[in-house]
């Protein structure tokens, strides 16, 4: 497995005020509007190709960002916004950042700068409240590159490829996922399957898995289908652990992209394909007209969904063999992850954090374990009953298929079965 990346999380000491009883939003409105906007916290959050930057706002704040060369560097201004009282400065360097620094301007103006080591690319946002944390600015620093780098595959003849899986664990570093009643973190226990998942996977004569993250590190949505891509993966399996606000539901769940999620993305494909890159079959969309561009990327989505159906029921059936089924049918959502048009993907819920009982079970190697093995089952079963060409797959599977080549009853192949649909448009 590649070398872990660390996370540093350094947080600003806050004023006694601070950790008063929080106010109401109006309140907090005329507080900002009088006094300005107080930083109260920075924290960086370092993985092996990103960097993300969160300031812990007391209200809605404007800003600016700006990325500067000679020397590189990333300029974040804040109108009318001050260093809480009682903070003790800056964070120290991490990943690419190597030094901030802070200074108020003429004009009420709150500069920080972020000395970095190289060239990057950065993003910003503004995080209304939740139930965790009150308003935040989240900077995304990325673009180094090393995401870039094709997985050099060992051990395949020179007249066959091993097979590409990308696993993603869901959430990471300042996004914890799903809490249980007990503490467990989402991110944690995915990021552990994630990693077993992959050790099953390497272990399989003709396949190649590969991880959008192995530490406890934000990396953007659409960043993780890039890191798919670029490793040109022939299959896109996200990991997540749902919650509900009933604690009694459980059961596993597989879902895949839906068509309206398809159309979406098929638009923005469209609109911006001078900035896409080609297809993993080699299809670029920049030199072509409307109607071809359209025919092409309507062709690479069809076949994409059907994989991808085809993909998930076999993983919902070996999932059987693990506990409860909360929905036994392939489901259909709107999930970022889910829309690469060129990779078959899909998105495993695998338990209900939510759920007591089944929150004490994913915190075990055990548990963790029979979950990764259900998923490389069903995953193995799909490439040995339909193997792309070229593949060592392809040639053992001219041999003899291994026994679960198929599913059971349980999940009819007889004919599709009827998709359920979600709206949700996020990564689970």
């Amino acid at each position: 497995m590649s070398t872990p990346a660390f996370s540093i999380c350094v947080a600003l000491s806050l004023a006694i005020v601070a950790v008063a009883a929080p106010l109401s939003p109006a309140t907090a409105a005329a507080h900002t509007a009088a006094h300005g906007v107080d930083v109260r916290a920075v924290r960086l959050w370092t993985g092996p190709d990103n960097t993300r930057i969160v300031l812990d706002l007391s209200g809605s704040a404007q800003h600016t960002l700006a990325v500067m060369k000679n020397p590189d560097r990333v300029v974040l201004d804040l109108p009318g916004a001050r260093l809480a009282a009682g903070a003790k400065g800056m964070p120290a360097a991490a990943g690419v950042i190597k030094e901030v620094r802070m200074a108020s301007r003429p004009g009420g103006e709150l500069r920080i700068v972020f000395d970095l080591a190289h060239s990057i690319h950065a993003k910003s946002f503004l995080a209304k409240p939740n139930d965790r944390y009150g308003y935040r600015l989240v900077i995304d620093l990325g673009g180094n590159g090393a995401a870039e780098l094709p997985v050099r595959v060992l051990h395949a003849p020179p007249d066959a490829r091993d097979l590409i899986i990308a696993i993603d664990a869901g959430h990471g570093g300042e996004d914890p996922g799903a809490i249980g009643k007990n503490g467990t973190r989402e991110k944690d226990v995915v990021l552990a399957i994630a990693r077993v998942l992959k050790q099953r996977i390497d272990a399989e004569p003709g396949m190649k898995a590969v991880l959008t993250r192995d530490g406890d590190y934000f990396v953007p949505l659409r960043d993780r289908m890039r890191r798919a891509r670029a490793q040109q993966a022939d299959l896109f399996v996200s990991i997540h652990a749902d919650a509900i606000r009933d604690r009694s539901v459980d059961g596993s769940s597989v879902y895949i992209l839906s068509q309206r999620g398809a159309t979406d993305e098929a638009s923005r494909w469209l609109a911006e394909r001078e900035n896409a890159s080609d297809l993993i079959g080699g299809v670029s969309l920049d030199d072509k007209g409307d109607v071809l561009a359209s025919v092409l990327l309507d062709l690479s989505q069809t076949a994409s969904l059907t994989a991808s159906h085809a993909a998930a029921e076999y993983v919902l059936h070996h999932l059987y063999s693990v506990g409860e089924i909360r929905k036994p049918q392939v489901q259909e959502a709107r999930f970022m992850v889910l829309k690469s048009p060129d990779i078959p993907s899909m998105l495993v819920e695998t338990a209900y954090i939510s759920n007591p009982r089944e929150e004490q079970r994913l915190r075990g190697a055990a548990q963790q374990a029979k979950l990764a093995a259900a998923i490389h089952q069903g995953v193995r079963a799909y490439f040995y009953s339909d193997p792309p060409a070229g593949t060592r797959i392809a040639q053992m599977a001219g041999f003899a298929a291994p026994a679960t080549a198929a599913p059971a009853t349980t999940v009819p192949s007889a004919s599709p079965p009827v998709l359920a649909t979600a709206t949700n448009d996020s990564g689970g």
